[in-house]
């Protein structure tokens, strides 16, 4: 079965720090662009930032511009999301997605994604 695996969430105070991950169960990721999206309670799904086969493509959103980076490790079969500067507005559950193409936020165009992470910044 092909899946995704997102993990790091938890709660964080505003201002602080925390590292997703996503892995792959059954494939492996470095042949995939990956893309991170987030879900709020009572909104839309958002993309945040996406990647492509390598470190030499990435895409943010303009809410998390200069406080988040994406990365990946293919070696590891891993692709990051370091979220930094915390705010109560980044809350939500965190999906990554994978595709063969880059499709920055088209989620629909997505062929696999994972359960989500939960991220809760409170204080």
């Amino acid at each position: 079965q092909l899946r995704l695996v997102e993990s790091g969430g938890g709660l964080v105070q505003p201002g602080g720090s925390l590292r997703l991950s996503c892995t792959a169960s059954g494939f492996t990721l470095d042949a995939y662009s990956i893309g991170w999206f987030r879900q709020a309670p009572g909104k839309e799904r958002e993309g945040v930032a996406c990647i492509g086969h390598s470190d030499d493509f990435t895409y943010y959103a303009d809410s998390v511009k200069g406080r988040f980076t994406i990365s990946r490790d293919n070696a590891k079969g891993t692709v990051y999301l370091q979220m930094d500067s915390l705010k109560p507005e980044d809350a939500a559950v965190y999906h990554c997605a994978a595709d063969r193409f880059i499709r920055l936020f088209r989620d629909w165009e997505y062929d696999y994604w994972g359960q989500g992470t939960q991220v809760t910044v409170s204080s």
